[in-house]
């Protein structure tokens, strides 16, 4: 099913990715940040669906679809150097700051600060090109929408 996909994210000098690919590949970082601590829970879920249905424009269904082909992806991936390079080489750095609050929403979702999670945000920030700093800030402001 993500054979072509796999085979661009896989390719030495990857295509610009169709926008449902570049969806694809965003929602499949999400779900692999929120398997990182091995604990794939409900919060986690519902926080992706409520950030692919914001940041897409999705229905309800169509992001629980979206998010099922990118726990898919995710198992079929090999590294999550692919999705954030294509994600870094299709995104502005505006929407790939965007990117990163998602990211902090789904590690956040648990309402735990997780090692595993917060390991895979520093090591993710950077490969998307993204601050430090700005990471930083993007964590206080999801954890200030949380409170």
């Amino acid at each position: 099913m993500f054979e072509s996909l796999l085979r661009r994210l896989l390719s030495p000098a990857p295509e610009t990715l169709p926008d449902p690919d570049a969806r694809l590949a965003l929602a499949a970082l999400l779900v692999r940040l929120a398997r990182t601590d091995g604990h794939y829970a409900g919060a986690e879920v519902s926080r992706i669906d409520a950030v692919l249905r914001a940041r897409f424009g999705l229905g309800p269904f169509e992001a629980a679809r979206l998010r099922g082909d990118a726990e898919d992806l995710e198992q079929e991936a090999p590294d999550t150097v692919r999705f954030t390079r294509a994600i870094k080489e299709h995104v502005p750095y505006e929407e790939r700051l965007g990117v990163i609050e998602a990211l902090w929403e789904v590690a956040l979702a648990d309402g735990k600060r997780d090692a595993d999670e917060d390991g895979l945000m520093r090591l993710v920030a950077p490969m998307l090109g993204v601050e430090d700093a700005d990471s930083a800030l993007a964590r206080q402001r999801v954890e200030a929408r949380m409170r």
